[in-house]
């Protein structure tokens, strides 16, 4: 089990936000910030490549982003991925700057459903091995499925065993959002990481509530140490509690 650390830029700045507050106002008046940092991308982006974590991810909420994300990504090249509007068009000018891979959601989730089209798009130009899936998701019915719009549209694409095995033909890793408990810090969604760690065969983050170290614990055991994490909020680094320097001990077994 790895940690991948986030960089999440709102508004050319670090944040960490409540997801599904995103399309709250139309200026980001309705967005909850859970934290909003006096550092910029770039302080990020060396911690991490100082304490040698590699593939975290920058991500883009909104517009506004670019020049703070390829700082990042400039700062730490080869170490970081990048999603937020990623599409076959832009692609290769972040991998460019010095993203190792690219993320990417709705650009493949296209009005409700898999755009196998767009989807065969971006692999052309990046490649398989570059291209990271998000299959952000909420339940429904008591199954998953993956959401786009900024984690308010269902599409109808269910994430079973049998599609996690179709989309891993196309992509290098998955990015998997708990979009229920994304930047609430109630603890981890465990049917989630159960289910995806009896499925996934590639490199998998899953992001979404972990808050102490007994969540990382529980994550290690429910995951069968197949399945990486991301940890946002909680972060001392991020204005939480939760020591950064605890995590990176516990996850590379220093702890």
């Amino acid at each position: 089990m790895k940690f991948r650390p986030c960089i999440d830029l709102h508004q050319g700045k670090v944040k960490q936000i409540v997801g599904e507050t995103l399309n709250a106002g139309r200026q980001g008046e309705g967005v909850v910030e859970n934290f909003v940092s006096e550092h910029d991308s770039a302080y990020y982006a060396d911690m991490f490549k100082r304490d040698g974590l590699t593939g975290g991810h920058v991500i883009m909420l909104g517009g506004g982003n670019e020049e703070a994300a390829i700082k990042a990504l400039r700062q730490y090249e080869g170490g970081l991925q990048i999603g937020g509007g990623i599409n076959a068009d832009n692609a290769s000018s972040y991998l460019e700057q010095g993203a190792s891979h690219v993320i990417v959601t709705s650009y493949i989730f296209r009005d409700g459903e898999l755009n196998t089209e767009n989807m065969n798009k971006i692999v052309s130009e990046v490649g398989k091995d570059r291209l990271v899936i998000d299959l952000s998701c909420k339940e429904k019915d008591g199954k998953w499925y993956v959401v786009t719009n900024q984690w308010k549209t269902f599409s109808n694409f269910e994430v079973t065993l049998d599609n996690i095995r179709y989309l891993e033909q196309y992509c290098d890793e998955f990015l998997v959002h708990a979009v229920d408990v994304e930047g609430k810090q109630s603890g981890i969604q465990q049917s989630l990481v159960r289910h995806l760690a009896n499925g996934v065969t590639i490199p998998t983050t899953y992001a979404g509530g972990a808050r102490s170290m007994e969540d990382l614990e529980l994550f290690r055991t429910l995951g069968q140490d197949k399945l990486d994490i991301t940890v946002g909020s909680a972060l001392d680094i991020f204005g939480g509690k939760l020591p950064y320097r605890d995590v990176v001990a516990y996850c590379s077994g220093r702890a």
